[in-house]
C-alpha cells in the first residue's frame, strides 16, 4: 500500500448555476432547485405565486414532509429601516419561480486560476504580483 495514494482525492466539479432559471417545476424539481440555491454563494431571485419577487442571498433551509412546511430563509439586498439587513422566509409553497440571478461569488476562485494569472502577470513583467482579493461587485 502506497500511502501517497492514500492522501489524493478526487476533484470536485462544480456545476455552473449562474444564470439558471426555474420556472413551474415540479415539487422534486424545486426541492432539488432550493437545494442547489442553498449551496449557491451568490444570490437567487424568488419568484412568488402572488407575482412579488426576492432578490437575496439563501443563507437557510428547513426542508419539511412537505412544501408548505418546508422554507428557506433570505437576506435580501435591499436593506430594511436604518439600513438594517433583514431576514425573511418563504414558504416553499409560495415558489413558483428561481433564477440564479448574482454572480457565483466562488467562480474562478480556484488556486489554479490563481496560478495561471500569476503566471501570466509575470511572464507580461509585472512585479509586486501577490494574492489580493478581488472587489465584491
Amino acid at each position: 500500500m502506497n500511502p501517497e495514494e492514500l492522501e489524493v482525492a478526487p476533484g470536485t466539479a462544480h456545476e455552473t448555476l449562474e444564470g439558471l432559471v426555474l420556472q413551474s417545476a415540479s415539487e422534486e424539481e424545486l426541492r432539488a432547485a432550493l437545494e442547489k440555491a442553498f449551496d449557491y454563494r451568490g444570490d437567487v431571485t424568488i419568484t412568488k405565486k402572488d407575482g412579488a419577487t426576492v432578490d437575496g442571498y439563501i443563507f437557510d433551509r428547513h426542508a419539511g414532509p412537505n412544501l408548505a412546511e418546508s422554507f428557506v430563509r433570505v437576506i435580501p439586498r435591499e436593506t430594511g429601516p436604518k439600513n438594517q439587513r433583514v431576514k425573511i422566509s418563504v414558504p416553499w409553497s409560495e415558489i413558483v419561480g428561481l433564477a440564479f440571478s448574482g454572480r457565483d461569488m466562488a467562480a474562478g476562485k480556484s488556486w489554479e486560476a490563481w496560478l495561471k494569472n500569476y503566471a501570466e502577470k509575470k511572464a507580461a513583467g509585472e512585479k509586486n504580483i501577490g494574492l489580493q482579493p478581488e472587489t465584491l461587485d
